[in-house]
């Protein structure tokens, strides 16, 4: 093989340490041992001894995720979480609300039917018009409409019963009107008694006959209740024009009478005056409730038909009529 190559034919004695290359660098102090070795530093001096650098930091404590039910749900979180909770809360308060006007409703019910769940021998107590108790006449009828009449008629039967209390106390300020042109005019005396007349005739009988057909109509829902009220509330209306007129001799204190009375006395024609101003927002008010009462009319479930029908059944079932009618059939067969 020599003859074909430059190298020598290796021995087996032959030590690789043993080279003249390997020894001639091995003997050199100059180099450094591998280990040992640091290009960066000076040749002349040994390398810097290691020096460890500050421990990492532990990693931080993982929290195990909190157990969540399946059903349970998972807040992701969002951009838009504000006005969904605004949202909720307004839901909320509105359904709260709503729960508690139907509370109040529950609760009138059940006032109401306490009041009519009496006894057999038990009867209401009449509450007005509220008298003393030493007053020997006592209350004439049972009122109350924060029981007795739905929620939503009670604005318009309070408003009637304040209307009604307007008109007395217009009756009132009509006979001292009456009673001052008859201090001023001693002809006029006529019209200070019409005027006594209309103030203890109209105070009682509006109460009655306009006043409670109204109350029981919205009570009981009744159309015989409606139509005794609309008849009788258009005559009332009628008075009330003739009344803001004032034709005199009437005993009503009205535009012309006091007109007349103001060239007599200004003092009595000033309070004529505010009488008038009175008359004629009475006659307004009582077009403007006949209206809305029966708009509110047409509403219900009243008719003609069950007018009819409920005052053959009341008329049947009283028991004066009966008893007239039983002693008519017996006296009829009695008869030789």
């Amino acid at each position: 093989m020599s003859q074909y190559t430059s190298f020598p034919e290796p021995t087996e004695d032959q030590n690789p340490f043993q080279d003249p290359a390997v020894t001639q660098h091995s003997n050199n102090t100059g180099y450094a041992t591998l280990d040992l070795y640091n290009p960066f530093d000076k040749p002349a001096g040994p390398p810097p001894p290691y020096e460890s650098s500050s421990p990492p930091p532990p990693p931080p404590a993982l929290t195990p995720p909190s157990r969540t039910t399946p059903t349970e749900p998972r807040n992701y979180g969002s951009y838009n979480s504000q006005p969904a909770v605004s949202a909720t809360t307004a839901e909320l308060l509105r359904k709260q609300e709503e729960l508690e006007r139907k509370a109040q409703e529950l609760e009138r019910r059940e006032r109401e039917l306490q009041s009519h769940s009496l006894g057999p021998g038990a009867t209401r107590q009449n509450n007005w018009p509220p008298l003393p108790s030493f007053c020997p006449v006592g209350p004439c009828f049972y009122q109350d409409i924060s029981v007795e009449i739905s929620q939503r008629f009670q604005r318009i039967v309070t408003f009637m019963y304040y209307f009604w209390l307007f008109c007395t106390f217009t009756l009132g300020i009509n006979l001292i009107s009456s009673l001052a042109l008859f201090c001023v005019d001693s002809t006029s005396g006529s019209g200070f008694g019409l005027a006594i007349l209309w103030a203890l005739l109209f105070t009682p009988c509006s109460f009655v006959c306009w006043y409670r057909p109204v109350y029981k109509a919205f009570r009981s829902d009744s159309s015989f209740n409606f139509f005794v009220f609309f008849f009788i509330f258009f005559v009332q209306v009628g008075i009330f024009i003739i009344m803001t007129i004032g034709i005199p001799g009437s005993g009503f204190s009205g535009w012309i009478v006091s007109l007349a009375a103001l060239r007599n006395s200004k003092a009595v024609g000033i309070i004529m005056i505010l009488n008038s101003i009175l008359l004629t927002a009475q006659a307004a008010m009582g077009v403007v409730l006949m209206k809305k009462i029966h708009s509110m009319y047409r509403q219900t479930d009243a008719s003609f038909q069950k007018a009819q029908a409920e005052f053959a059944t009341d008329f049947m079932s009283n028991q004066a009529v009966r008893q007239a009618a039983a002693s008519a059939a017996q006296g009829a067969f009695t008869k030789p």
